[in-house]
């Protein structure tokens, strides 16, 4: 049976709202990520009363955390699904809207911008990824800060895995790997609960360091510091697992 082709023009339309989607990912490890965010409140030191932005949120977990730690934050986030279980956990504090980055953000003004987790460079035009990047910084107080973190595109590429098999809850998905024009691309394949065959498809744009510098200029950022791991140690070209960006407007 052919499989069905559930990539739409633009692939994370509809695969983020998947259900298999969340499947998938449901083991990331949220340790990881308030160690990850502990060690980023201790290094920007955000006031009590200043707003955060938590840029292409999904369910909320960054977001709530942060919330938690006492910050007034609003999530936004391209997809229905996802901001339909995050808004379980709004308070007067806690806010999430269903938002594409591409477009104006009408909310805001905020002190601190936080795109985390390789929440970037998702579209076929490059072009966008700047129209992205101003809009944030358009919503952000004057002298406000962005954190972007991305993976580290030369390690990645370089310890791509072709193929891997991974099963959760009895589905089996099949990932494949490569390099695609300026993108790596995953492709993702397994058999629904109903027995239909499905694939689907991620896109990330294999963006360097200079490249990333580019579009910081174009969306009048400054760019601070780069990091390379969630100890925020200095970025390392090749070596680290990340590419942290600390920008100010």
């Amino acid at each position: 049976m052919p499989y069905t082709y559930a990539q739409s023009a633009e692939w994370f339309s509809t695969w983020f709202d998947s259900p298999y989607y969340h499947l998938l990912y449901h083991d990331r490890n949220q340790d990881e990520a308030r160690y990850f965010l502990d060690n980023l409140l201790r290094h920007l030191h955000p006031k009590p009363k200043e707003r955060l932005l938590d840029l292409a949120c999904g369910r909320g977990r960054h977001a709530i955390y942060l919330n938690e730690r006492g910050f007034d934050v609003t999530g936004l986030d391209l997809s229905p699904e996802s901001i339909d279980v995050a808004r379980q956990h709004e308070t007067e504090r806690l806010r999430f809207y269903v938002h594409d980055m591409r477009a104006p953000l009408p909310y805001g003004p905020f002190d601190f911008v936080l795109n985390l987790f390789t929440s970037f460079g998702y579209f076929d035009e490059e072009a966008e990824n700047v129209v992205a990047l101003r809009n944030a910084a358009d919503a952000m107080q004057y002298g406000g800060k962005m954190v972007i973190d991305f993976m580290n595109t030369d390690r990645i590429v370089r310890e791509l895995v072709a193929h891997e098999t991974k099963t959760v809850d009895g589905i089996a998905f099949e990932l494949r790997r490569h390099l695609e024009r300026d993108f790596v691309v995953k492709d993702i394949r397994f058999t629904d609960r109903e027995g239909q065959p499905q694939f689907f498809q991620e896109r990330v744009r294999a963006l360097s360091v200079e490249r990333f510098r580019e579009y910081f200029y174009l969306a009048g950022l400054r760019l601070g510091e780069v990091l390379g791991d969630y100890d925020l140690q200095p970025y390392v070209e090749g070596e680290s697992p990340r590419m942290i960006f600390i920008l100010k407007k």
